[in-house]
Parts: structure tokens; C-alpha cells; sequence
């Protein structure tokens, strides 16, 4: 037909022939019947291989194509069956469209740019489709470029962490490179298995170049690295550990909090029943936000809350010396490794000694872990980009309102986070 070339340009097809074009007025649909370019017949859908042809299959299909102006265009073609050797009869390949998709490639590129970087309603309204199609279509762009590259190339040093994407215990696994801040592999699961096919995709040649890997303490974490990675120096990530200090301390605060309300309460059944915290009760569940933060940020009115607690509760206020003390020795270890780590062993004889349940407890968690918050301090390797990392995967999360199964989000957070996100048709 004349102006062939023009149609196949402004349809965004490639390696195609334009047959006719037809405009269906009462629909207000573009439909342009094409055929691939003759040295594209007769391949294989999956492979792409030259095949020997078997049938006309189920007659012409249809695939959905970046849409004119106002108009949906369709671009409609044959779709003969061939026998593949190696994949048996399957759809022939066509050079617009991916293998079992109903969108040319241009309008999947589209797609999955959209959902990089717009919110779900924005998508769904431009391109004029269902949620579900662009979890489908992210899918299929990520498949693609999967294998057009290998982000488990080349690694060295790593961060490992895990993050809700729905309620129900519902996590994700991540992994991403420190050297070059990219999220590098992301899978269904938060335990040892999850992790173990990670690395049995990287493979054991690659799994011996790693040399660190942080975390938190997490013992799946400290199992599956022993078992694939022995070699690779585990860091502790120093903000975890501060967290369990901040958790044995608020559990000395409700400790205290129930001993006083028991105690304001009395053994009356009838006083039980109206009762309403006062006093000290009162004043130790205001005092929480006082103990968790850190002293520099303190207000005038939480510094009052800290001497109160000094001079009413001591065992409180030396769990929270022991919080802040530990605090102190990750502050030292940007300025000094060889002090941070002499002040960690004093630490460890304070809190042993401390004659409270839960950090003498920490205690000997910590001294399970020195070796790798050592190593955390030694070499200074923290979670914090692994942690940026979740606040974006958290980010895509919402973008999306959430997600029902993890394999549209771990698509969609590798195309975002991966460092090859998709660009714009032409």
C-alpha cells in the first residue's frame, strides 16, 4: 500500500511489512494489517530459530499498539504454528510483539516507563488498561532484560535484608552491591532457603569472590553465608545491634510499668475495674519517647523526664545508660576502630555485670555476634543503603496500593532499582 513505511513508523513497527490500514469510526479504533518482513517468517516464538511451518494456527490476532492521538491501534497479522526442535509447535515469532503477549513492544516499553515512575491510577487512565495487564507487562520487560544482562556479575561486596510487601509475614528477600548502590536480586521469602537461591544462582565460582556481607544478626542469614560463603567477612549492621539495646531497655520500662500499675491498683477487684493510669504509671508511659531517643535530641521536658526516672527508677535509668553506652561505641568508630572496639569489650563486662535480665541477655547475644560487628567496625560497612533500598521498594509498594503476589513488585523494583530502567519508545 502506498505510505507503508509512514504507518509502520508511526505504529512503531520494525522488520514489518503494512498491508491496509482500516479506521473503525463507531469505535474509534485504528486497526493496520501487517506481516513480517521476509527474512522473520517461520521462527520459533521462544527461541526465535528458523523452523519448518505446521499450521495456520487459530486464525489472525490482534495486539494492542501505542495508541494515535485519541484513537486505540491495533496491529493485526497471521499467526501461523511452526515445529521447533527444541520447543515443539509453538506460535510463530513476530518482530513487534514479545512471545505470548497481546502488546507490540513499544507499547510494553511505555508500560513499564510508566510504572517506574507514575502512581497506579496515572498508568491505568493513559494507557487505558488494567492493573493486573501492567503487572503483566513489567513482568515480561524485566524477563527481557534479565537476559540482556547479569547484575550478579562482578560482585564483591553485598548487603542482605528482608521487607514486608503485604500483611500476613509476607517478605521479600533483597540483596544489593555496595560498590555500585544497585538492588541486585530480590525473591519470595525471609528464611535460609530464600537466601540459598540467591546463591545457587550466582553460582559457587562467584560465591567465592564475594569478600563482605552485611546484615543484620539474623541467624538464617548467619547459616545460609556460612554454608555458600564462608570465606566473605560478615558485618553486623551497627543499627540493628543499637535496636536491641532500645528493645531490652523498653522492656525494663513496661516491666516497671506494670509493677507500678499493679501496684496503684491494688488487690481490690473493684478498684481493677475503673482504674486509670496516674502517678508513676503515667509518667513511665509518657517517658518512652524520652528513653528511645538519642540525648542530643532531647528536649528541655524529656531531659526532666531522664532525671526523674534517675532519681525514682535506677535500674530504668541504668538501662538506659547501658542503651546509650552502646550508642557510643559505634559514634567512636568513625573516629577511631581500635577504641571502638576496646569500648564494645567494655561494654560487654558492664552489661554481664548489670544485674538486669535483658541486657545481660544482649549480652551474650552480642558476644555470639563480636566477630562481625568487628567487622562492621573494622571495615565501616552499615545496611544503610540496603535500608534506603526498602524505603523505595516501600515507595513502589504504595505507588502500586499494594501488591497481591511478589513477582509484579520484584519486577518492578528491579527495573526501578536495578540501574537499568526501561526508557521511552524511540
Amino acid at each position: 500500500m502506498r505510505n507503508a513505511r509512514v504507518w509502520a513508523r508511526m505504529l512503531g513497527l520494525q522488520k514489518a511489512v503494512v498491508e491496509r490500514v482500516d479506521f473503525h469510526e463507531d469505535q474509534d479504533t485504528l486497526v493496520a494489517s501487517v506481516r513480517p518482513a521476509r527474512g522473520y517468517r517461520r521462527r520459533c516464538g521462544i527461541c526465535g530459530c528458523r523452523c519448518p511451518g505446521y499450521d495456520q494456527g487459530a486464525g489472525r490476532r490482534r495486539w494492542r499498539a501505542l495508541d494515535l492521538g485519541t484513537l486505540m491501534a491495533y496491529v493485526e497479522a497471521d499467526a501461523p504454528r511452526v515445529n521447533c526442535p527444541d520447543h515443539g509447535i509453538v506460535v510463530a515469532a513476530v518482530p513487534w510483539a514479545r512471545h505470548h503477549a497481546g502488546h507490540t513492544l513499544g507499547f510494553d516499553q511505555q508500560v513499564a516507563w510508566l510504572a517506574t515512575t507514575c502512581a497506579k491510577t496515572a498508568v491505568t487512565q493513559l494507557m487505558r488498561i488494567a492493573w493486573r495487564t501492567v503487572g503483566a507487562v513489567i513482568s515480561r520487560v524485566w524477563a527481557d532484560t534479565q537476559r540482556q544482562v547479569d547484575l550478579l556479575d562482578g560482585l564483591t561486596r553485598i548487603g542482605i535484608d528482608e521487607i514486608s510487601y503485604r500483611k500476613g509475614h509476607k517478605y521479600l528477600t533483597v540483596v544489593v552491591d555496595h560498590d555500585t548502590g544497585r538492588l541486585v536480586w530480590a525473591g519470595p521469602g525471609a528464611d535460609k532457603n530464600a537466601l540459598a537461591a540467591f546463591f545457587t544462582r550466582l553460582g559457587p565460582d562467584r560465591c567465592v569472590r564475594i569478600t563482605h556481607i552485611s546484615s543484620d544478626a539474623a541467624g538464617w542469614i548467619r547459616e545460609a553465608v556460612a554454608q555458600h560463603c564462608p570465606q566473605a567477612i560478615r558485618c553486623a549492621d551497627a543499627f540493628h545491634v543499637v535496636a536491641w539495646a532500645t528493645d531490652a531497655l523498653d522492656e525494663l520500662r513496661r516491666a516497671a510499668w506494670n509493677h507500678a500499675r499493679g501496684a496503684a491498683r491494688g488487690t481490690s477487684r473493684a478498684n481493677n475495674r475503673n482504674h486509670r493510669p496516674t502517678g508513676d504509671t503515667k509518667a513511665l508511659e509518657h517517658a518512652r519517647w524520652a528513653l528511645w531517643k538519642n540525648p542530643e535530641d532531647l528536649t528541655e521536658r524529656r531531659h526532666e523526664q531522664i532525671s526523674w526516672i534517675a532519681k525514682t527508677h535506677p535500674a530504668l535509668y541504668r538501662g538506659w545508660a547501658l542503651k546509650e553506652g552502646l550508642r557510643t561505641v559505634f559514634a567512636i568508630a568513625y573516629r577511631s576502630p581500635t577504641e571502638a572496639i576496646e569500648a564494645l569489650d567494655r561494654w560487654i563486662s558492664w552489661a554481664r555485670r548489670c544485674r538486669l535480665a535483658p541486657f545481660v541477655k544482649l549480652a551474650r547475644s552480642i558476644t555470639r555476634d563480636r566477630d562481625a560487628i568487628i567487622a562492621a567496625i573494622t571495615h565501616r560497612l552499615s545496611n544503610a543503603l540496603i535500608e534506603s533500598t526498602n524505603t523505595k521498594i516501600r515507595l513502589i509498594i504504595r505507588r502500586g496500593f499494594g501488591f497481591r503476589t511478589p513477582t509484579a513488585i520484584i519486577a518492578l523494583a528491579m527495573l526501578s532499582l536495578g540501574g537499568h530502567r526501561p526508557s521511552l519508545p524511540a
